[in-house]
């Protein structure tokens, strides 16, 4: 057997299906991908699925406990004819039944079908705003899912009538059929016909459910999302999902995110980045401006956190990225926040004056830039250099 599922979860092989349960529970919070750095979480995160999808299921579990493989319902490790003892004769004759089990991995003798089972797992999606991405939310989403049926209570009988033991079968979910032949009885075991292999039936089915024991409804579910998420993080909601047939416990929900793109602002990581317009007087002389923050968007927001200086130094060229720390996107794993980098567009004025243009022709004349030589960056040129500082 290549793999054991009891060491991936961390449990006896007698483990009852709480005890799995549990066990999945802890161990998918402990490896999955958004809440640990470790590279391999994303394979660990399978293999506790596939453990936790084997062990829950009771077929599958019976398969892989006699040493079979359980996705693909074949038997291992054992002589599938039962010959080398021969193990399906006897001094009653030749049991079928267990022929069909070892070849099949038939359920002969693996007890009633429990009613109540685990619910489907759900992914949904939601969009966040920006600001809601870095400083988080809390998100009424509306789940199309299962519930508990109110009628009968998840009992799927009426009146929250319980299921009783099933007469024909005595409570087992199978039945044996027994026939002559040459070879001595030929015995096959069959699920039950009147439980559907139960083991229990239900004399008043409730007409809300069916019998199902839940009903389809829409459900609003409250998220918290945590500061600093980004596109294509999940929020796991533990039993928050559609509940399991026969009123059988909830699966987990998951929530992923999408982040909406951001009028001002662009995000790297944990940084934020803006650009900005600046004239070309302020850029030549330096200035300070105020720089609207994203915590601006937050309706309660106080006003001293709304905006934030900037000091533009003297001779700033087209093009320059100043950088304000701790203005970015708080840390998803880890304290603090990231920067907001500002890159500046000088500004060059296109409508003068008579005066404003003997003034700047003024300006021209005192520092001999009349006939200017233009000269070329032999390393990098402007544009090679703005696409750098855009991230482009």
């Amino acid at each position: 057997m290549a793999t054991d599922y009891y060491a991936t979860l961390g449990i006896p092989r007698d483990a009852t299906a709480e005890q799995i349960k549990r066990a999945f529970r802890k161990m998918a919070m402990q490896v999955h991908p958004d809440v640990t750095d470790d590279p391999q979480a994303e394979e660990k995160f399978k293999a506790v699925n596939e453990a936790y999808e084997v062990l829950s299921d009771p077929q599958k579990k019976a398969i892989y406990d006699r040493g079979g493989d359980p996705n693909h319902a074949s038997p291992g490790g054992f002589d599938p004819f039962g010959m080398g003892n021969f193990a399906g004769f006897s001094a009653q004759g030749f049991d079928i039944g267990n022929l069909m089990d070892a070849m099949f991995g038939g359920a002969s003798s693996h007890g009633p079908r429990p009613r109540a089972r685990r619910g489907q797992d759900r992914l949904v999606r939601t969009t966040l705003t920006l600001f809601e991405a870095a400083f988080g939310a809390r998100k009424d989403i509306d789940v199309d899912t299962y519930i508990i049926c109110g009628a009968c209570n998840g009992t799927g009988g009426a009146g929250g009538e319980k299921p009783r033991q099933c007469s024909q079968c005595q409570g087992r979910g199978e039945v044996t059929q027994v026939q002559r032949s040459f070879l001595g009885d030929i015995r096959t075991t069959q699920a039950c016909p009147s439980c559907q292999g139960y083991g229990t039936v239900i004399a008043d089915i409730c007409h809300e459910c069916s019998g199902e024991g839940r009903v389809r409804n829409v459900r609003s579910v409250s998220v918290k999302i945590p500061p600093g998420v980004s596109t294509g993080n999940r929020v796991h909601l533990a039993g928050q999902s559609e509940v399991g047939p026969g009123g059988g416990p909830a699966g987990d929900l998951f929530v992923e995110i999408t982040v909406a793109t951001h009028d001002v602002f662009r995000r790297e990581g944990d940084n934020l980045e803006m650009m900005a317009r600046l004239p070309m007087t302020a850029a030549a002389l330096g200035t300070q401006i105020e720089i609207k923050t994203l915590e601006a968007d937050g309706q309660d927001t106080p006003e001293a956190d709304r905006f934030v200086t900037l000091i533009v130094p003297p001779g700033t060229q087209a093009g320059t990225r100043l950088v304000i720390k701790g203005r970015g996107v708080p840390k998803l794993r880890g304290s603090g926040r990231g920067e907001l980098g500002v890159t500046l567009f000088v500004q060059t004025p296109t409508k003068l004056d008579d005066e404003q243009r003997a003034l700047i022709a003024h300006l021209a004349q005192l520092r001999d830039e009349e006939h200017p030589q233009v000269v070329l960056d032999e390393h990098k040129g402007f544009f090679s250099r703005l696409k750098d500082t855009l991230g482009t």
